[in-house]
């Protein structure tokens, strides 16, 4: 019975899940809403070129890529950013910037499946975009801190680091850029003798390999003493400089913000896409060795795309791997006081008026159900008291003579008899 299963790296969400998913999906639009971003839709399909232009070999090996009817190459987005900057170089080209854009949905990457990890997956994305100045890239790490604070996530750290410097180094050797994607790529995966072997092999000077080299290893949770130790560690490699510098502006603004982030400067660490130009990030919790959300700068990907020069700051947060750690966690829910309703006729002939009744209490924005199983009274009400439900409206003949219903309070196991124009005030 295969073909009842889910495919390979797919999954369903049972109510529970999908509650929690939803309830994430909801704090990351508040989020947006608070921060200014508005809400912009992308199709799930796009253009494989469009999607490849810049993703990274990594990415590009394991996109859902296939030639539709009309014999184009086409594929399941991996990420939102490319969507997001193709329709920044077209249909916004002429908004005023910046621009904030916000989109939540599912990806898909053929990635192994394994726990917070899944082929099909969910993010909320944010892009801020028209600005190169680092309140910019400062704002998108406050954003994802005011994220996991708001699902109530606790001890989560930020890994900021700077592609400028890495490609700053690599950039006055000459490296070509496939030389510097490959570089980046293989630092990415922490496979750093490979790396440097790489910058070796393409005719790099010793100082290069060195200071690279330096980079890799300088890491800690003093951020400000890293910045300072990665302007002297590059002196002398113009661009890489002002990547240092730009990266201690950036942490003097998080600083100054009061956010209370707990950050730690990783000098050699990477990102697996190559559009990345500047600041990077990923966050994490303790309880999961994988990324809950990460981003970072990308100031030439929209030119790619034929819109004008336009630098960009954007972050992607994974649904499904935030609430894997508000599991892990045990991170409850907030609790909204929920005023469901079920209508329970006493006979047949009253199902009329339960349906009339539902309706009502629905157009006042009370949730309601109307018991459809045939079940007595009793063991209706005994299957609501399981499902949480707030209140039992009760549909008896002799009340519904005299214009009435019985309203039952489930939680404190009250009753009274109401008139039925007068049950939306008993039920508010």
């Amino acid at each position: 019975m295969s073909q009842l299963k889910t495919v390979r790296g797919m999954r369903d969400f049972l109510p529970e899940e999908a509650k929690r998913m939803k309830y994430i999906e909801a704090k990351a639009r508040r989020v947006a809403e608070l921060y200014g971003y508005q809400e912009i839709i992308t199709p799930v399909v796009e253009s494989y070129e469009l999607l490849a232009a810049k993703a990274g070999e990594e990415i590009r090996s394991r996109m859902f890529a296939f030639r539709d009817l009309g014999d184009r190459m086409v594929a399941l987005r991996p990420e939102f950013t490319a969507s997001v900057a193709r329709i920044v170089a077209t249909a916004l080209k002429n908004e005023p910037k910046p621009l904030r854009l916000f989109s939540v949905g599912s990806v898909y990457r053929y990635d192994e499946p394994q726990k917070g990890r899944y082929r099909e997956f969910w993010q909320s994305n944010y892009e801020l975009m028209g600005s190169k100045k680092p309140e910019a890239d400062a704002e998108i790490i406050m954003l994802t801190n005011s994220l996991m604070k708001s699902v109530g996530l606790r001890n989560c750290t930020f890994k900021i680091g700077h592609v400028g410097v890495l490609r700053g180094v690599m950039t006055e050797e000459n490296l070509y850029e496939d030389t510097q994607n490959a570089v980046m790529q293989l630092m990415d995966k922490k496979q750093y003798d490979e790396a440097f072997k790489l910058v070796k092999d393409a005719k790099a000077k010793e100082k290069c390999v060195k200071t690279l080299k330096k980079l890799a290893e300088l890491k800690g949770g003093g951020v400000f003493e890293i910045a300072e130790r990665i302007k002297e560690y590059v002196k002398g490699y113009e661009k890489a400089e002002a990547a240092a510098e730009n990266l201690y502006e950036i942490l003097k603004l998080i600083s100054e913000s009061k956010s209370k982030i707990a950050a730690v400067v990783d000098a050699g660490f990477a990102r697996g896409l190559e559009y990345y130009t500047g600041m990077i990030f990923e966050v994490t919790v303790p309880e999961i060795d994988i990324a809950l959300g990460g981003g970072g700068r990308y100031d030439r990907l929209i030119e790619l795309f034929g819109g004008e020069p336009t630098p960009a700051v954007g972050v992607a947060h994974g649904i499904d791997r935030i609430m894997l750690a508000m599991q892990t966690q045990k991170t409850p829910l907030e609790k909204k006081e929920e005023r469901r309703v079920v209508v329970i006729p006493t006979k047949n002939e009253f199902i009329g008026r339960a349906m009339e009744i539902s309706r009502m209490l629905r157009d006042a924005d009370i949730p309601t159900e109307v018991e459809v199983m045939g079940r007595k009274i009793a063991k209706a009400l005994e299957d609501a008291d399981r499902r949480r439900i707030k209140y039992a409206v009760i549909i008896g003949e002799k009340e519904l003579k005299e214009g009435s219903v019985v309203v039952r309070d489930l939680t404190k196991r009250e009753q009274k008899t109401v008139e039925i124009e007068k049950v939306i005030e008993e039920i508010v």
